[in-house]
């Protein structure tokens, strides 16, 4: 059996679109995790303080100007990629849907994959007022479904629109030139098709869903 990685450090990279009610929690909330070494925020052309926010909270903040959830998950590994310290990579969400406390989640399921996705899934562990909405959530599940029958065999699938995601160093660094940025909303489901059709390992890992601020 694999081994636990139990001095494993982690670069944190929060997407963020207008956030600045929610911004400066979800980086203080992140940074006071053990196994956290920096934050990254990207804003996506924010027209409000996310920006200010996130650095006076202690991350190092960036703006991706090319508008896109694709264009800005890109970013954000692109600037995880630039700190070789940590051999593991979270993304995240400005907005306090996810939590820090999660990380230990996903790093006790990375000994065992390239890519640990995080799966809202699991009713108890999923609040009932998030945007979550049922329709998105069997919906969700429906696709999930779909590309785990195209890659039959590969991976059990049940979340392909969450953002939260643990990605090894070594793995992203391959991964990243195969994916596509100008991919918007759908990028989570790309960046797993491509991932899965690349011969990547990928497990899901329950975890909590917090109502957006």
């Amino acid at each position: 059996m694999p081994r636990p990685l139990r001095a494993a450090r982690v670069t944190v990279a929060l997407t963020a679109y207008n956030d600045e009610e929610s911004i400066g929690a979800a980086v203080r909330d992140f940074i006071a995790h053990p196994r956290v070494a920096r934050v990254i925020v990207v804003s996506n052309n924010s027209a409000d303080r996310t920006l200010e926010i996130a650095r006076e909270a202690g991350a190092l903040a960036v703006n991706e100007e090319a508008p896109g959830y694709g264009r800005c998950v890109y970013r954000c590994y692109q600037e995880a990629l630039r700190f070789d310290d940590a051999e593991l990579i979270v993304l995240s969400e400005g907005d306090c849907t996810f939590r820090a406390a999660d990380i230990d989640k996903l790093v006790a399921y990375s000994p065992h994959a390239d890519i640990v996705n995080g799966t809202r899934i699991v009713e108890a562990l999923r609040e009932r007022s998030t945007q979550l909405t049922t329709f998105m959530f069997y919906g969700n599940l429906f696709v999930a479904k779909l590309l785990e029958a195209k890659h039959l065999g590969r991976s059990t699938l049940t979340d392909v629109g969450s953002t939260y995601k643990l990605v090894r160093r070594r793995a992203l660094e391959r991964l990243l030139p195969r994916l596509n940025p100008s991919v918007n909303l759908e990028f989570n489901a790309h960046f797993m098709d491509v991932a899965l059709g690349g011969g990547f390992t990928l497990i899901e890992c329950p975890i909590t869903f917090h109502p957006r601020v």
